[in-house]
This record gives C-alpha cells, structure tokens and sequence, in this order.
C-alpha cells in the first residue's frame, strides 16, 4: 500500500490553518500530512486539537520532520529527541526525519564519522524506546549525500529503527541513477520525498537557506513529472513495492494549491492508485 502525502512545509509561508489545509488535502485525495517540526512545536502550544481534526478528515500524520542535533552536548540532544517524540506520539506520528548532520561526507575524516554514527546511534536508542522510528534524509552536504557513503553510515550505527527518507532528486544530485540507489538502500527505506527541477544547473534553489527564505529564487521547481530527473523507473518500483511505503510530494514553489493537487492526480494515474476517498464524503 502507498500513501500520498503533502508537506506542511509547502506552506511556510502561507496564512493558513492546519484545519483548513486538512480539509483542503482530504477534499483533494490526500492520504495524510507530513508536519515540519518548527510547525508541530508551534501548533503543540495552540487551544485546538489539530490532530483530532485531522483525523476526522481521514487523514494520518506519517512523520515529523526535523533536525535533530549530532554534534553538542548529548544530553541535550537527547532531551530534543524526547520532545520530538512527545510531540510525534501527539499527532500519531510513527517516524522522525534528520538530517545526518551539516556538513559534506567528503568533508568529514574517520573519526567525525564514527562520532556523528555514534552519536546518531544514541538518537535512534531514544527513538526506539518511544516505539517510534527515525529516518535520516539523502541530502546534499550531510554524511548522507550519497548512497555509498548512507550505507556506510547505517551500517556503523547497526538499528533496525534507523531507516533513511529516500530523497530521490538529490540522490540524482548526487550523480547517482535513483534506481541503482533504491536498489542498494532498499532494506532501509521508510519514506520517499518527491520534487523535480528543470535542469541539474538550477538545483541549488533547493538549498535550505534559499528555500526557507520569503525571497528566496523558485527559478526552475517543476512538478514532479515535467522536470529532468527521470521519475519513471523509481515509480515503476514504487508500484511493484509489497510493503507499506509513505510518499510525500515536496513542493517549495509558488501556486501550492494547483501544483499539488495536479501532482498528486499524476502520480495516483502513474502508480494506478484509487482515488483516496475524503472521510467526511464516505460518512455523508
């Protein structure tokens, strides 16, 4: 089974309520919500339960996405942890997205490595213990910005409950044929993000200090299909996947409504989906 989700974080810069994006999403087809971190801690402080709505929706929270810190004072690694997981049993959420620290593996000598592994090791333990998994994400400039050295990575840390979210457009940053990465990364795969861009010399719009900037470029973000990273042999796996697999369509360019909505209806053809039926529909 495969569930489609969109990203909270689409919308960081829009004025809108999670109720009304939860009505918005379950009216659309959307299985569930992805929640960014910064949003969960804020909306942790609001009167209403956002969770039980939505829930009324049908819909499923499948992971909290966050940077937990692997460098630092444990101790107070470990205790963001455990309000990360605090925070994810709230919403019922059963996984934990990082970010395998801050800086490119070919930067890192044996001995940071072993360190961030160590320590990522700790992070897991704490994450388990809440029975709650933690997946860390393929992405440019972390001891996960290749496939080779991800397993390297996972294989050190050596938990079932450390799994990776399979960021396809930047494994093919990487110069590495997203198929062939699924492939040897498959025993960990928790999750998928999904986004595109028009050629491989504007990926750096994806930059995290460009994408969660107001004024940040948008030059070149196209819907998952249209753009040039071949999404075709990773859906083609996707459709013949046995197991339970979470999708989250990753948006960061402007119309949110229609290209999300349009997106989701390609991938549901793509992958022979049904429709997701809205909760509120079924019980009228």
């Amino acid at each position: 089974m495969i569930r489609l989700h969109l990203c909270t974080i689409s919308f960081r810069h829009h004025l809108v309520s999670l109720p009304e994006l939860g009505a918005w999403a379950a009216d659309t087809g959307f299985d569930g919500i992805e929640l960014w971190g910064v949003h969960a801690r804020h909306l942790s402080e609001s009167p209403q339960d956002e969770a039980a709505a939505l829930r009324r929706h049908g819909l499923v929270v499948p992971m909290l996405s966050d940077y937990l810190p692997l460098e630092g004072d444990e101790g107070e690694a470990l205790a963001h942890t455990r309000r990360l997981c605090r925070l994810a049993r709230h919403w019922g959420a059963g996984k934990l997205r990082t970010f395998a620290g801050h800086r490119p593996s070919a930067a890192l000598d044996r001995g940071e490595r072993r360190d961030l592994a160590r320590r990522l090791r700790r992070l897991t333990e704490c994450v388990a213990a809440e029975g709650q998994t933690l997946v860390v994400e393929t992405h440019p400039n972390t001891l996960a910005d290749h496939p080779e050295v991800t397993r390297e990575l996972l294989e050190a840390v050596d938990h079932p409950d450390l799994g990776v979210n399979f960021d396809v457009l930047h494994v093919w940053e990487a110069g590495v044929e997203p198929l062939a990465a699924l492939r040897e990364l498959a025993p960990w795969v928790r999750h998928f993000h999904l986004k595109n861009i028009d050629r491989h010399e504007r990926l750096s719009v994806f930059a995290p200090a460009n994408v969660y900037s107001p004024a940040g470029s948008r030059d070149g973000m196209v819907p998952v299909l249209e753009g040039a990273c071949d999404y075709g042999p990773v859906l083609d796996w996707l459709a013949q996947c046995r197991e339970p697999m979470d999708v989250s369509l990753e948006w960061f360019g402007p119309d949110c409504y229609r290209v999300l909505a349009e997106d989701l209806a390609h991938l549901r053809g793509r992958l022979d989906l049904p429709r997701a039926t809205p909760l509120r529909s079924a019980l009228a």
